[in-house]
């Protein structure tokens, strides 16, 4: 086979991850772990080691994903390793891949690949960003980090360089593949690797790695609500002493009304109306904090988090700014989350219009969630 190819080492157990299946094949945002790893590779040809008895696994994991090679792992991770060079069997270039760093960003192939132009291997790493120490139990002397790196993978090599250093290696089971390499005599470079490969090793991992895979949606709301003698005026959910009110189906709060739209709007989810109908007598009157949690408990139970949320109120009076304050508390309330995400401004039509004529008080709002990338 001449090109690149990939070759994942999932043969191991995953304990240590818990669960009632290898870490390898369970899900991870809606996606297998092993599943995410075969398609950071794109078009690449795969190679797949597993454990023995894991093929129904593995194939219910990929989902119809199709590889080049399903080869069955040794003992050890290197013997894993030399089952599944030996079942490529030729090739220009090979990237060796740990099935548990599953979410590899496609700049950091590209580095390594444009590595091996000059050298015989490539490695990713990061640097140590700790106070590195040696310890027994008790804390012992610090070792000095400088010149230290996170090894991490893919692990790329010219195949018959790592070929060869397989066949050489006469020590106890390596860890990884650079070492075997650099045992052997050739140079192995290293490349920016990248947070995203974090690897997935004990429960914890997951959740951490579920965060990562979120992505970032933005959609904006707008309200608008008449001012009436008689009314109380509500915004933001704060009572605010003035001579109107704002009237509507529900206590007609516009800028919490403009928000629940914008957050909404963010999951696809519709409008203030689909949810809470004004046809609907439940909600006269009702407070419209019960709407914007409603929005919120809808990002959260998919896994979202709400970053940042911007209302502008447009009206000649009252003055908002005495409010502001407490209106950005109690919105951080409802939403859950810090008043420092909460933005709240205010401005004039300049007289015209019907906020300029103070008939009445419109809202605009955006908001900032990040949800898992399926969604």
């Amino acid at each position: 086979m001449n090109g690149t190819v990939a070759l994942i080492v999932a043969a191991g157990r995953g304990e240590r991850a818990g669960g009632d299946i290898p870490k390898q094949y369970a899900l991870l945002g809606g996606v297998s772990v092993i599943a995410r790893a075969v398609d950071a590779f794109g078009d690449m040809p795969v190679f797949v080691v597993i454990g023995d008895g894991q093929h129904g696994l593995l194939e219910a994991a990929l989902a119809g994903r199709s590889v080049a090679g399903v080869v069955i792992g040794g003992a050890e991770r290197q013997d894993s390793v030399w089952l599944g060079l030996e079942a490529i069997g030729r090739a220009d270039r090979v990237l060796i891949h740990d099935a548990a760093r599953c979410l590899l960003p496609h700049a950091v192939i590209d580095r390594l690949l444009g590595a091996l132009e000059t050298h015989d291997g490539a490695v990713p790493v990061l640097s140590v960003a700790d106070s590195v120490a040696r310890a027994d139990g008790v804390l012992g002397d610090a070792v000095d980090r400088t010149g230290l790196v996170r090894v991490q993978t893919p692990q790329a090599f010219r195949f018959d360089a790592i070929m060869t250093s397989h066949r050489r290696w006469t020590g106890p089971p390596a860890t990884d593949d650079a070492q075997v390499a650099r045992a052997a005599g050739y140079t192995v470079a290293t490349v920016e690797g990248d947070a995203m490969l974090e690897k997935i090793t004990r429960p914890e991992d997951f959740s951490a790695a579920a965060k990562r895979l979120l992505v970032s949606r933005s959609a904006s709301g707008f309200d608008v609500h008449r001012l009436e003698v008689g009314e109380e005026l509500w915004l933001g959910g704060v009572l605010i002493p003035h001579d109107k009110g704002l009237s509507g189906h529900s206590d007609a709060d516009v800028a919490l009304h403009a928000i629940t739209d914008a957050v909404l709007g963010c999951i696809g989810a519709g409008d203030i109306g689909s949810h809470f109908p004004p046809s609907d007598a439940q909600w006269r009157g009702a407070s419209s904090d019960r709407f914007l949690d409603h929005a919120r408990s809808l990002v959260t139970a998919k896994g979202g988090v709400i970053d940042f949320v911007d209302l502008t109120l447009i009206c000649e009076a009252p003055k908002v700014g005495p409010y502001r304050d407490a209106m950005r508390a109690r919105i951080a309330e409802i939403l859950q989350v810090p008043r420092t995400r909460i933005s709240v401004k205010a401005t004039t039509t300049e007289r015209l219009g019907f906020t300029g004529r103070g008939e009445g008080i419109a809202a605009q709002a955006m908001a900032t969630v990040r949800l898992p990338e399926d969604l």
